[in-house]
């Protein structure tokens, strides 16, 4: 999809609903004897390569990480474990019900074929990055030299586009999309429109609280199609 993930953050800085489409990319996939020559950590319900390289397999900081680092979670940048002799792993298990560490500390389930790739971010870093974004909006809205400054409106890496409107409210509403992908700002407000409908209109929603509503979702999911379908790829947005 073209569209990778959506949030909205409340005034305060807390994340209070997100939606990915976004899948973890195999990066590389090797079989391994015993002993096993990288070391495996479980870290936030998932196994990661915490130290060694081999083969394009890379580990997270680890020890060269400093205790602020690792509190907020920047030691993992290195690969995780995606799938075992083929079946897909979901946090420290198999998709069988396997223990992934238990089962690769046993030398009788060698040769093994493991999968490794980039982890998918946990609902604990997604919070905290919610929370940093908000900060930076702020110091950038303080950084213009003009009065009345909007605040960060888009953000651009070579992979992705990120960007962001803020009701007047203080509501946030962020698309991270295809740096290709054109008319992400009528997105944005339809997803406003959406939020008005089917979130504020709820008499069972309270103002900055998480959004559980299956219509919202309904909702929101065809608008994102609809987005998508309509093929505007282009250079703009």
């Amino acid at each position: 999809m073209a569209i990778f993930s959506v949030y909205v953050v409340n005034k305060a800085g807390g994340l209070i609903y997100q939606w990915d489409s976004y899948s973890p990319r195999a990066e590389a996939e090797k079989t391994f004897s015993y002993p096993l020559d990288l070391l495996l950590k479980l870290h936030d319900e998932r196994v990661l390569v915490a130290f060694g390289q081999r083969d394009g397999i890379r580990g997270g900081l680890g020890s060269r990480a400093g205790p602020a680092l690792r509190k907020w979670g920047w030691w993992e940048v290195g690969h995780a474990v995606l799938a075992i002799n083929g079946m897909d792993v979901n946090g420290k298990y198999t998709a069988d019900g396997k223990e992934v560490l238990e089962y690769l500390g046993n030398p009788a389930n060698y040769p093994v074929s493991i999968r490794f790739g980039r982890p998918r971010l946990t609902s604990n870093e997604k919070l905290m990055l919610a929370s940093m974004f908000h900060s930076l909006f702020a110091i950038g809205s303080q950084l213009s030299p003009e009065q009345g400054s909007s605040g960060i409106e888009m953000l651009e890496t070579d992979t992705f586009k990120l960007h962001c409107f803020q009701t007047l409210t203080g509501i946030k509403f962020v698309v991270l999309a295809d740096p290709r992908q054109a008319g992400i700002d009528s997105l944005l407000r339809k997803i406003y429109e959406i939020y008005s409908d089917f979130a504020l209109k709820n008499p069972f929603y309270s103002l900055e609280m998480p959004i559980r509503c299956e219509l919202f979702d309904q909702n929101l999911k065809l608008a994102l199609e609809v987005a998508e379908k309509a093929g505007t790829f282009g250079p703009g947005s």
